[in-house]
């Protein structure tokens, strides 16, 4: 697998992380005008009915991460829908021309972890802003992951090496994220005791 190639599946499986819809229709358009090229068996991705089915599902899931509830309704789903998501990208991205390879399962496989990894950190983090601003803020958070799974998609498919950087960075900020919602959590939890203590 060269690295331009590895760098397209990692930055696609990054953005199926934050926006699974979103990014499989992002890819299904660079499918159908040629600017990505799919292995013969996931070649049904770019078919038109493909990128219909996947633009209608991105505008539903666009939408409904905007509505409070029904955005950790969404999320419970995904940590199904975007790891197989994942999966099948990625397969897209690295199979060749035949059918995949036993090296190409494995491939497949870290792509689902990585997109699981993602989401486990953003719906983390979506559960945080819930408690704190009682949902309030969230359809802005989703807005900032809507950008994010934009750029991160769509360098990975231009510009792989750009993309994989982009991809590396959001990493780093959803781990970053989650190390706060953590210790905010863990400090919050912490000082009722040190109250009584000091009585």
């Amino acid at each position: 697998m060269d690295p331009s190639t590895f760098a397209t599946a990692y930055g696609l499986s990054t953005s199926i992380g934050i926006r699974p819809f979103l990014t499989l229709a992002l890819a299904s358009l660079a499918m159908h005008f040629g600017f990505l090229h799919p292995a013969h068996a996931f070649a049904f991705l770019g078919s038109n009915g493909a990128t219909l089915l996947l633009g209608g599902l991105s505008l539903l899931e666009f939408a409904g991460d905007k509505i409070p509830v029904v955005d950790h309704a969404l999320h419970l789903l995904h940590f199904a829908t975007k790891p197989i998501a994942a999966a099948v990208i990625v397969g897209a991205s690295v199979s060749g021309a035949g059918s995949p390879d036993a090296l190409d399962y494995v491939g497949m496989g870290l792509g689902a972890l990585n997109a699981l990894g993602i989401h486990t950190g953003i719906a983390t983090v979506r559960g945080a802003s819930t408690a704190m601003t009682l949902g309030v803020a969230n359809p802005f958070v989703s807005l900032i992951e809507d950008v994010l799974a934009i750029f991160a998609a769509i360098f990975a498919i231009l510009m792989p090496i750009v993309g994989a950087g982009i991809a590396i960075a959001v990493t780093l900020a959803v781990v970053w994220l989650v190390r706060s919602v953590y210790l905010a959590a863990r400090h919050s939890n912490a000082v009722p005791g040190s109250v009584v203590a000091t009585r």
